[in-house]
């Protein structure tokens, strides 16, 4: 039986002190704006399937953070894939080209960047929209010293079509790198196409890849009020390991057939649901800790198991997929989801335009008692776009909304007080960003890289901006 989501309508209660004794206030949320850099005045600009290829959601990493120096990827005009670095607070970029340009005009084309602690190598993984990929790394070390290896083209590995040579699927997308905590590094794919596909990992021991193999299945009947459907992909909104080594997974599932919708134009996603996995992404759980899935075998999650989903949703709304997650400190996961509310209608025929005139943006997350509440944050989403979430050190949520608006909430109303504390003016956003999921960590400071908008195929300014998060 499917879990209900309790949509919460007051604030939480606070948390006790012990008599007697003091306890300093937690600090609530705010974003104090700390600067912008350019990485690139005029990177490459069109608008495919609604986005851009220098910034999409499910680009893990188009930016990251490594002891002391950021990261970013990108294309620039004349297509050539770059990578960029700065020592953190610097306000210029170091760039070097990867060997590699871009192929067609999709933004599912994008740049994923990851770090292997075991041998301090920088990975790149580009260029794939169901079919092959390019892969390049750097060489051993230069994470680890990055003022004493400098920073220039010849450290970088030539251009592959194979992880060293391991081959994995003639239908790749969606690479996002993921580091275990032991240092190795985890490469998340999606094998075959939309509408039916499996998610699929492999792995770096700082040596070799080995391919893990997939973890989802395709296949199974999943029937709507209006029809049925064979075939799926699901749609990760990240896949995150939290601070005790537990790997975290939201998703949605997108059916192949459209009967399964209440009108043609929307969009077949539905329901959201949640996996984890405490032996790194071997064996899959869902939330009551039963397995449904196995990597690697016959045994893999799939739509027809119970108990995956943690906030049911219909197909008639437009929810979004590949949005947004992240776990607190206490390694209890978090997300946002994004659909169209039944207050505007109980059947989306435009998705684009639905999601753009009543699109709202909602916070998921399981609670300290183990149950899952979701709040709507009240900021209109205007746009069919994706949001991001963070958490900073006190556990306080950050919304980063399409043209780079942010909202928050704070941990101690239990995540319920979501107000907007910066408009985006002046960044001139085209509309979704890309944050540095891994900087918050190490300096408390929020990234953002954000494309400004252009027109047709008119290059345009490509930009990180900083923001300070309570200390």
């Amino acid at each position: 039986m499917r879990r209900r989501t309790v949509l919460t309508t007051a604030l939480a209660a606070a948390a006790a002190t012990a008599p007697g004794v003091a306890r300093a206030a937690t600090p609530g949320p705010s974003v104090t704006p700390a600067g912008t850099t350019t990485l690139d005045h005029q990177a490459i600009y069109f608008v495919s399937y609604d986005g851009l290829v220098n910034n999409n959601s499910f680009q893990k990493n188009g930016l990251l953070t490594y002891q002391g120096h950021q990261y970013a990827a990108w294309y620039t005009a004349d297509r050539n894939a770059v990578v960029g670095r700065r020592a953190l607070g610097a306000s210029t970029w170091q760039t070097v080209r990867a060997g590699h340009t871009l192929r067609y005009d999709d933004s599912h084309n994008v740049i994923s960047l990851g770090v292997s602690k075991r041998d301090g190598r920088l990975h790149l993984n580009m260029d794939s929209h169901s079919d092959g990929f390019t892969y390049v790394k750097s060489v051993a070390g230069l994470m680890d010293d990055p003022a004493g290896l400098g920073w220039s083209a010849g450290l970088f590995g030539p251009p592959q079509s194979t992880l060293d040579g391991l081959a994995l699927t003639s239908r790749f997308t969606y690479p996002q790198f993921i580091a275990t905590p032991e240092g190795r590094l985890q490469l998340s794919y999606r094998a075959g196409v939309s509408g039916n596909g499996r998610n699929a990992l492999a792995e770096y021991d700082g040596t070799r890849w080995t391919a893990l193999g997939e973890w989802t299945g395709s296949t199974g009947t999943y029937t709507s009020a209006h029809g049925s459907s064979t075939a799926r992909n699901m749609y990760l909104h990240g896949i995150d390991y939290d601070r005790r080594g537990r790997l975290h997974a939201f998703f949605t599932w997108r059916e192949q057939n459209a009967a399964v919708m209440c009108a043609s134009g929307g969009i077949t996603n539905h329901d959201t649901g949640y996996v984890y996995s405490d032996d790194r992404g071997r064996t899959w759980r869902d939330d009551a800790g039963a397995v449904v899935g196995v990597t690697g075998s016959s045994d893999r999650v799939r739509v027809t198991d119970t108990g995956l989903v943690v906030d049911p949703l219909s197909p008639d709304h437009s929810l979004m997929n590949q949005e947004s997650q992240f776990t607190d400190s206490a390694g209890r996961p978090h997300a946002i989801v994004s659909y169209v509310p039944g207050r505007f209608g109980q059947c989306t025929t435009d998705y684009v335009a639905d999601r753009t005139a009543h699109g709202r943006a909602f916070h998921l997350r399981r609670t300290p008692a183990g149950t899952w509440r979701k709040t709507e944050i009240p900021v209109p989403l205007n746009s069919s776009q994706r949001t991001k979430l963070v958490l900073d050190r006190y556990d306080n949520a950050y919304a980063v909304l399409p043209y780079g608006r942010i909202a928050a909430a704070s941990a101690a109303s239990g995540h319920t007080d979501w107000k907007p504390l910066y408009d985006g003016a002046g960044l001139n956003a085209f509309g979704e960003v890309v944050v540095d999921e891994t900087r918050i960590a190490q300096d408390g400071v929020l990234s953002v890289m954000y494309q400004e908008k252009s027109t047709g195929t008119t290059p345009s300014a490509l930009r990180v901006a900083d923001f300070r998060l309570p200390s």
